[in-house]
């Protein structure tokens, strides 16, 4: 019997996407999603529990969106990243990130990546 998975079966299409599982304090649980899939879908005691539900909740989402005519979002999953990446703001909010860096002797981008590595 042949096992191999054509391109188009909603199980192979599921690996594009990253799957996140993250522990949530506040739930006291983990918790699983895969954007842009589908946001918060699942939770569990572990990690494993939570990533088997996930995979299975993409793998129906993919076969959904395909049996409904819809197109598949961009894939996540192995994505390169820039480093780079424009925000715009409200011209007080850069004045006041912008004199914050200059008080700590930073530049603005040293200021605004340590700020987001800390959230």
């Amino acid at each position: 019997m042949n096992t191999t998975k054509k391109k188009d079966d909603p199980a192979v299409l599921a690996r594009r996407y990253l799957k996140l599982v993250e522990w949530s304090e506040k739930d006291g649980c983990f918790i699983g999603s895969a954007p842009p899939i589908i946001g918060p879908c699942c939770h569990g005691r572990t990690e494993p529990d939570v990533m088997a539900q996930l995979s299975t909740i993409v793998e129906e989402w993919v076969a959904t969106l395909l049996a409904d005519g819809h197109p598949l979002p961009a894939g996540t999953a192995g994505k390169k990243y820039s480093g780079q990446f424009v925000v715009r703001v409200a011209p007080e909010l850069h004045k006041k990130a912008s004199l914050k860096a200059l008080a700590r002797g930073e530049s603005l981008n040293q200021f605004v990546a340590s700020a987001l590595s800390a959230a």
